[in-house]
């Protein structure tokens, strides 16, 4: 156990054993907090919000990585991980070759591989996980739509998560917390959106002939 915390906490690996901390840290962190109906990803930005005209170097590279279509904090757990790896991996091979590389030169190299790969896995991950938000609707098109609790059971207490599909076809997962008058609504109920605070959205029961048109518009 000495040894490997030596070799961690070595002056030439310590940037890429920080990174790798840090991402296993917010990675541990949102998954016990989206466990409970609350998503640190919200503190920091749900989305990178780019201009698609924008033609400064830091916008050109934010669109380039596919920023705006991923949650910030993902994006971040990407960066993080790909950056470790690259930099255990880079002095491995100097030190198998016998040459010592000063952290500096490695992390700038670990850091110019990062950038392409964050795009390559970030577009992968944009097509299979759900999202937030989007910029083609607004979270006040998504009141008086029907959902599926996928995080819950929905009560009066902290939110959990709902997921629905937009008229684009789009899917996302919301917070959401049942309504005063209705009673606590379990994973897999269909729901009804019908209001929205500064946290949440508020949800009812779905009445069956909404869940009968959502089943019959997802089949379309």
């Amino acid at each position: 156990m000495s040894a490997v915390s030596d070799i961690l906490l070595a002056p030439d690996v310590r940037p890429f054993a920080v990174a790798a901390a840090i991402m296993a840290a917010l990675g541990a962190i949102e998954l016990l907090t989206t466990l409970v109906g609350f998503s640190i990803g919200g503190l920091v930005g749900n989305d990178v919000a780019v201009e698609a005209d924008s033609h400064d170097a830091l916008g050109g590279l934010f669109l380039w990585i596919n920023a705006g279509r991923l949650p910030l904090l993902i994006l971040i757990i990407l960066a993080l991980g790909a950056f470790a790896i690259e930099g255990f991996l880079l002095q491995g091979i100097a030190h198998g070759l016998g040459i010592t590389l000063p952290a500096w030169i490695a992390g700038l190299v670990a850091f110019a591989g990062t950038i392409p790969v964050v795009r390559t896995t970030s577009r992968g991950i944009a097509r299979i996980i759900p999202r937030d938000e989007t910029y083609a609707v607004n979270d006040a098109d998504f009141v008086g739509q029907v959902a599926t609790v996928s995080i819950g059971p929905l009560d009066q207490g902290l939110p959990g998560r709902v997921r629905l599909k937009d008229v684009f076809g789009n899917w996302h997962t919301v917070p959401a917390r049942a309504s005063p008058d209705s009673a606590a609504l379990p994973v897999g109920a269909s729901v009804l959106l019908v209001d929205r605070d500064a946290k949440s959205f508020i949800a009812i029961s779905a009445p069956a002939d909404l869940i009968a048109h959502q089943r019959s518009s997802n089949r379309a």
